[in-house]
């Protein structure tokens, strides 16, 4: 269906062309911002990359599922001092042993993903670690003691 017929206007056209576009192809056309593409490509690795995150009395603890992708691939990163950033990229497997390869379904999601977490205050960003086991990639951050309870200063009263 061509949407043009319905009434929409070139911008919403390539707004929505851009956000249903999920092939990581090159910029072919010079009127598009590379910033806003950039956006819609950060949104949609996102959006597609699903997290649990879960607070114990002593540390926080993301759980990202990563199936296929190596330990190496993964990259996590503290930005701006409180900013977790989970990122990296899944290639699609190249099996050229038989000739060509005619692929009759593709559902395995390829591509950049991310995911980012802002952090509490209380989060302690130098012990920080993160595990990537059977395809399940385990960020602990452990949080800072709380601070101590201010005692009150008792000032001693001299007689004049």
């Amino acid at each position: 269906m061509d949407l043009r017929n319905v009434g929409l206007d070139s911008t919403v056209l390539s707004i929505l062309e851009d956000m249903l576009d999920f092939a990581e192809e090159p910029e072919k056309e010079k009127g598009k911002s590379n910033s806003s593409r950039a956006y819609v490509r950060d949104a949609k690795a996102m959006a597609a990359t699903p997290a649990d995150v879960a607070e114990y009395p002593n540390r926080y603890v993301f759980v990202v599922d990563m199936p296929g992708i190596k330990a190496g691939e993964i990259k996590v990163q503290v930005e701006n001092d409180n900013v977790l950033v989970v990122s990296g990229e899944r290639k699609r497997h190249k099996d050229n042993k038989d000739g060509g390869v005619k692929y009759l379904r593709m559902e395995r999601r390829v591509g950049k993903f991310m995911r980012k977490f802002k952090l509490p205050d209380n989060a302690n960003m130098d012990k920080i670690s993160a595990v990537s086991q059977g395809g399940v990639l385990t960020v602990t951050v452990e949080k800072l003691p709380p601070p101590e309870p201010k005692r009150a200063k008792t000032i001693e009263v001299k007689v004049a």
